[in-house]
């Protein structure tokens, strides 16, 4: 049963791991259910504490995944439309593959900028704003994932020497 856990723990956190450029969705939460399955199948290799704090940590990152690319596009001056534009690019970039997933935030922003204020420099920068948003929360989300899978695979390590 402490292998199959261990396995369930580990798929989970390298699935949130590779989720977490997705966004919107709470990829790295898997790692932290993982967290919670070798917590009880390695017989509370953790303290209460540390479950809790990496809880809110979670909680955190939910909220931040959602505020940063507001936040950086509205400092580079952007509006809603803008913010808008940049979640439809994401959605369509999804079906783009990587490349899409990486250049449809930005299109999608100063597109969004372009149809509402006219401006190109005006849309470029909040275009810039939307796109430095969401990949500082994608690397936030993969810190985050990275550091959860490491805690893991530690305890794992522990229980079987």
């Amino acid at each position: 049963m402490d292998i199959f856990g261990i396995i369930i723990g580990i798929l989970l956190s390298l699935i949130g791991i590779a989720g977490s450029i997705l966004p919107g969705i709470p990829w790295p939460q898997l790692g932290y259910l993982a967290l919670i399955i070798v917590q009880f199948v390695l017989g509370h290799p953790f303290s209460w504490g540390f479950i809790i704090l990496w809880g809110v940590i979670n909680v955190g990152l939910i909220i931040v995944d959602y505020l940063l690319p507001l936040r950086w596009t509205k400092t580079f001056g952007g509006t809603r439309r803008g913010t808008t534009g940049c979640i439809l690019g994401i959605i369509i970039g999804l079906f783009a593959g990587p490349l899409g997933i990486l250049v449809g935030p930005f299109l999608g922003a100063f597109i969004g900028e372009f149809l509402y204020q006219k401006d190109e420099k005006k849309a470029l920068k909040a275009a810039c704003g939307a796109f430095l948003g969401f990949a500082s929360g994608i690397v936030i989300k993969l810190i985050i994932s990275v550091i959860m899978l490491g805690y893991l695979l530690s305890v794992s390590i522990q229980h079987f020497m």
